[in-house]
């Protein structure tokens, strides 16, 4: 077998802010995509050097062509927006001359909020972004760290700043308390608290704090149990039901069925993760199988390779995907 010829790139950065976000914390970003591109990286001030395969050298240069364009713009690096130029390239190939400047993250769609743009990172994310736009009921599925919560509040979010809805309604099963919300100690708010805490971070990273505050002292932003929404009908809203895998199939449809005039509704859940007694369908399951080829409804599936929360969850998710499985709860 004959080894590929060693190739070197070197690259000059006029911007020193910039480039020294392009290295990351103790050069964290080139030791990403040492990894992940099979190159060496090496920085000296704003002078870097990549060694490796032509291909290889090729994509770890046009990711820090990417990563240096959006840090020019003043915006955040971190891991997985590193993560993510890293598959946008990737995907690209090299079937035609790569432009970092107008790239823009690539062929991926965003979201523009008032704080800061949210991009998608992965072909899985540009599809449910796509979906988000597109139509009024939208199903994202997939494990942990795929974005399906993060990307469904920065939608809503983005809905609400445009005044398209007046309001956002946040909900969840709450499996582990059985639904009785009322043994917990507290306000409605301060009893489904725990079960919305992922959506609360979300809120507060996508938004700024005290727009947040505001709107969920004034209602513009509401908590509804599952268990509290039979008998409404939700209007000029933007709908999220996350962890909609622990829904049963009666709690699903009578959930699908709020659904109101100018409404948008996002249902995302894990059927990797399902919490209910054993014998108990999933709605989150049966909803899918259902509605699949529905006009109006997009379902968007995820897998393990898109996992973006960290590197280590990825191969975590791989491997309980790849063992074999006790039979999961909720499958008849």
């Amino acid at each position: 077998m004959q080894v590929p010829p060693e190739t070197q790139v070197v690259i000059d950065f006029d911007d020193n802010r910039a480039a020294s976000a392009l290295v990351g914390p103790y050069g964290q970003h080139l030791a990403q995509i040492e990894r992940r591109l099979g190159v060496v990286v090496d920085s000296k001030g704003n002078h870097i050097t990549i060694g490796g395969t032509r291909d290889g050298c090729d994509a770890a240069r046009r990711v820090l062509e990417m990563l240096y364009a959006q840090a020019v713009k003043g915006q955040d690096l971190d891991q997985g927006e590193v993560e993510g130029a890293i598959r946008a390239v990737i995907a690209q190939g090299s079937l035609f001359e790569f432009d970092a400047k107008s790239a823009k993250g690539a062929t991926f769609d965003s979201i523009n909020l008032r704080k800061r743009p949210v991009r998608a990172r992965t072909a899985a994310q540009d599809s449910y972004i796509r979906a988000l736009k597109r139509h009024e009921l939208v199903f994202g599925i997939g494990p942990a760290g795929t974005g399906k919560t993060w990307l469904a509040v920065a939608h809503a979010a983005q809905l609400f700043e445009r005044k398209e809805v007046d309001k956002i309604i946040l909900s969840r099963p709450a499996v582990e308390a059985g639904e009785r919300l009322g043994f917990l100690p507290g306000d409605l708010r301060e009893k489904v608290d725990p079960y919305l805490r992922p959506i609360y971070d979300a809120l507060y990273d996508l938004m700024d704090a005290r727009i947040v505050e505001r709107a969920l002292q004034t209602g513009e932003i509401e908590i509804a149990p599952l268990a509290f929404m039979r008998g409404r009908t939700l209007t000029n809203a933007a709908i999220i039901l996350d962890e909609a895998q622990n829904t049963t199939s009666m709690q699903m449809k009578m959930f699908l069925t709020r659904l109101g005039e100018n409404s948008r509704m996002i249902v995302t859940g894990d059927p990797s993760q399902i919490d209910l007694p054993n014998g108990q369908t999933s709605g989150l399951a049966e909803a899918t199988r259902l509605l699949g080829g529905v006009e109006g409804i997009a379902q968007v599936h995820f897998k393990a390779e898109d996992v973006i929360r960290h590197e280590l969850v990825a191969r975590i998710v791989a491997a309980y995907e790849g063992s074999p499985q006790r039979p999961a709860a909720g499958k008849s």
